[in-house]
């Protein structure tokens, strides 16, 4: 067909002034038929709206015969001599015929949206895939310009913002866009390229453009992104809860307008699953959230429990073990909505628009733990089979973390309740001190320590303080507190010095560490502890330590200072010496003993926390209980990251009143006159009910001391809680308790001993050995 051009002149009152042989041909209509004439009597549709400058695009008038014509117009303005608008020169020609070429086939048919526009950004030429995008024909939008066709949105001015760019620059563009289009009815990702179209002589006459839809690949880009996010950000703690509510953080709002995390009971205890699961399946909500304030779409309150039919998707999901979607329009999913519309009708309208429903069970480790449901009501998009893939991938990287931290809480209160069941619950009676304690286990993550303490009675009235720390957390140090606790207790009923027992205790260590094998995980090895004894006879402290903080001591007069005490290596190094301190307090003397999570921490300085300590142990406070809660409000951070042991001893002293002292000389026929001098003295206290059995005991233990020991000779009677009766000498061997044959002489003593007192026993001294019977004390 030949290719014919028509032009028309028109003047500012749209009437015709000129016509050329080519739009007659195109036309049939004469130039005389036309001249003179409004141009809108020609047309046989109304044209598009148009600017007032120069435009390009369909125009269909009306043939001589009455048939429409379609014709390709470009329009360009003219001006008066005076710069006002004098008309348009028009030209026309037929719409392109279907291309000819394989060029441009390729153009119009190409699987990415194309299309090219002039410098002024007015379409010139759309692929059919544009025109999909578009929503409309070819013809509607050549020569309209850009920002005309579209919505005023950013990104539609950052497209346009772009031709121009290109167009004034001439150098080509590349962007990602993620965006709506007209026909579209959701957005979509776009990766759009823009490069200029030059002449022969190089100007710009145009810029072309290819956008490819690369939603699928940004979905996936966004769900690898999220996934890394949640390897980020959930599991930050060992709470089930947050680590719940940390999953419900990952899905909203970028993958549900709402979702819930809903648990079995058993996981939120120290249980463990249960052997056969139940057949109806009641679930805990522990946390949900949604992109309206407050969750309103919530059919379950945050720890309210909800029984899922069989019918539900989150039901299937933990039966069938997988991912299940839900749509509008199944029988399942409209009878879960109407459901939940019936439990909480407040939330109904907030439901309103629901579409699409993904369920997906928690499974770690082989076990199910509950279920993760992601809702869509304002998204326009269904949940879909790769919806489907993410959401297990991520639930199962979530349930790892809800198990870790379900796996510690289990930890934690066994090595809690192991560690209750090992420590001083009720402090034993007795006299020398008057004792205030407090253990506060670690909130951290590493789980609960290994800190313990202990008040341990002795004879003659004595008292031993302990506190000791073991290395690592959680059961292993717990078991470990438990094994150090009671060899403390064994070695402490021997009765040796602070420095020996330590010594023993050391040994101990060592043997522990060497039997459980010869790696550095044996819990034992580097522990720590503090061994203290105290005499209210002599208001004497006598304290060794294994690599144990010092304790602090206020005197009656306020002063406040950490005790002189060799630091001592930890417990298994073997090999050194520990050293012990003696010191002598005043009647009322407040000594605390602690771990050293109470002074130390990683962003503590260890100085200046001590100073803290000992100024808090000033203050004025009702009791030693009251005493321990200031100290530790003062000294301790808001979160410790290490268990907490405080030991508080208030030291009491016994009056001359209530200790008598004899020297005995080694001759047999004093001990008539000892034991006459004790029985006066019990007189003098009152305590005759308690002559009888002390006559026989000062009787035995003198005459053996007499007989077996070495002087110099002692005899000590201790009123306090008990009478005490105590016989000194200077050997250093200790008796023992035996079976005595129905002929033998002797050897009936100490038996009888045993069989009248409460309890007796022997402790070596500095200067031999002293023997030791109680007495109880008659009810007054």
């Amino acid at each position: 067909m030949e290719h014919v051009v028509a032009a028309a002149v028109i003047d500012a009152r749209g009437i015709v002034t000129g016509w050329s042989e080519g739009a007659r041909v195109l036309t049939g209509h004469a130039a005389e038929d036309v001249v003179g004439r409004p141009a809108a009597d020609l047309l046989a549709e109304d044209p598009p709206p148009r600017t007032d400058g120069a435009w390009i695009g369909p125009v269909v008038v009306r043939h001589r015969d009455g048939s429409p014509v379609s014709l390709t117009v470009t329009a360009c303005p003219v001006v008066g001599p005076d710069g006002t608008p004098a008309g348009l020169t028009l030209t026309a020609e037929r719409p392109p015929a279907p291309e000819a070429t394989l060029a441009g086939r390729a153009f119009q048919q190409a699987s990415m949206s194309m299309s090219v526009f002039d410098t002024r950004q007015r379409y010139l030429r759309l692929n059919d895939a544009a025109c999909k995008v578009m929503g409309v024909p070819e013809d509607v939008l050549l020569g309209r310009h850009f920002p005309e066709t579209v919505e005023d949105a950013e990104h539609s001015r950052g497209f346009n913002y772009h031709l121009r760019q290109v167009a004034e620059t001439g150098r080509p563009a590349r962007y990602e866009s993620f965006t709506g289009a007209p026909s579209l009815n959701r957005e979509h990702a776009w990766s759009i390229e823009m490069w200029p179209l030059r002449d022969a002589d190089g100007e710009v006459g145009g810029v072309a453009l290819a956008a490819f839809d690369s939603t699928e690949q940004y979905w996936a880009r966004r769900r690898l992104a999220m996934l890394n996010e949640a390897a980020a950000s959930i599991g930050t703690t060992l709470d089930v809860v947050r680590t719940a509510e940390e999953l419900i953080g990952i899905l909203v709002p970028q993958f549900a307008d709402f979702a819930s995390v809903d648990l079995l009971d058993w996981v939120l205890g120290a249980d463990e699953p249960p052997a056969a699961p139940d057949d109806r399946i009641v679930l805990r909500r522990v946390a949900h959230g949604s992109v309206h304030e407050g969750t309103p779409e919530a059919g379950v309150r945050l720890g309210g429990t909800d029984t899922y039919p069989p019918h539900s998707a989150p039901a299937r999901a933990l039966r069938e073990g997988r991912a299940v979607l839900s749509q509008a329009g199944e029988p399942d999913f409209m009878r879960w909505i109407a459901e939940h519309d019936a439990q909480a009708p407040e939330g109904r309208r907030f439901r309103r628009g629901v579409h699409s429903m993904l369920a997906v069970p928690l499974r770690a480790r082989g076990t199910t733990l509950g279920v993760a449901v992601g809702v869509r009501i304002a998204h326009p998009d269904d949940y879909g089979a790769d919806d489907a893939l993410f959401a297990e991938e991520l639930a199962s990287r979530a349930a790892v973390c809800v198990d870790n931290a379900r796996r510690f809480a289990r930890e934690r209160t066994t090595a809690l309740a192991l560690q209750h069941s090992l420590l001083p619950r009720g402090l034993p009676g007795q006299a020398a001190v008057e004792v205030a304690h407090r253990y506060l286990p670690s909130g951290s993550t590493a789980g609960i320590g290994g800190d313990w303490f202990d008040v341990i009675p002795l004879s003659g009235s004595r008292v031993a303080l302990v506190v000791g720390d073991v290395v690592g957390h959680g059961i292993p140090s717990s078991a470990t507190m438990g094994r150090l606790c009671t060899a403390v207790r064994t070695l402490a009923d021997v009765d040796l010095p602070p420095d020996e027992l330590l010594t023993h205790l050391d040994d101990l260590v060592t043997h522990l560490a060497a039997y459980d094998g010869a790696d550095d995980d044996v819990a034992e090895l580097g522990a720590t502890c503090l061994y203290a004894v105290y005499d209210p006879v002599t208001r004497r402290l006598a304290l060794a330590a294994a690599g144990h903080p010092a304790p602090a001591v206020v005197l009656p007069d306020g002063e406040t200072r950490l005790l002189p005490l060799a630091p001592g290596p930890p417990l298994g190094v073997g090999g050194l010496p520990f050293e012990a301190t003696e010191l002598e307090l005043p009647e009322g003397s407040v000594v605390a003993l602690y771990t050293d999570g109470l002074v130390e921490d990683r962003d503590r300085d260890v100085d200046r926390a001590t100073a803290e300590l000992c100024s808090a142990l000033t203050a004025p406070a009702a009791s030693l209980d009251a005493l321990c809660d200031t100290v530790l409000k003062a000294v301790l951070p808001e979160e410790p990251s290490d268990d907490v042991a405080l030991l508080l001893a208030r030291t009491r002293a016994l009056g001359a009143d209530q200790v008598a002292t004899w020297d005995v000389d080694p001759d047999p026929a004093l001990v008539a006159a000892t034991r006459q001098a004790a029985t006066e003295q019990l007189e003098t206290w009152g305590l005759e009910e308690t002559a009888f059995v002390t006559e026989l005991v000062v009787s035995e233990l003198v005459t053996n001391a007499i007989r077996y020991g070495e002087p110099p000779i002692q005899l000590r009677l201790i009123r306090d809680r008990t009478l005490i009766c105590e016989v000194s000498d200077g050997s250093s061997t200790s008796p023992h308790l035996r079976r005595a044959h129905s002929d033998d002489e002797g050897g009936r003593g100490l038996l009888l001993v045993a069989q009248l007192t409460q309890r007796w026993g022997s402790r070596q001294t500095t200067r031999g050995k002293t023997i030791w019977a109680e007495q109880t004390l008659p009810r007054e």
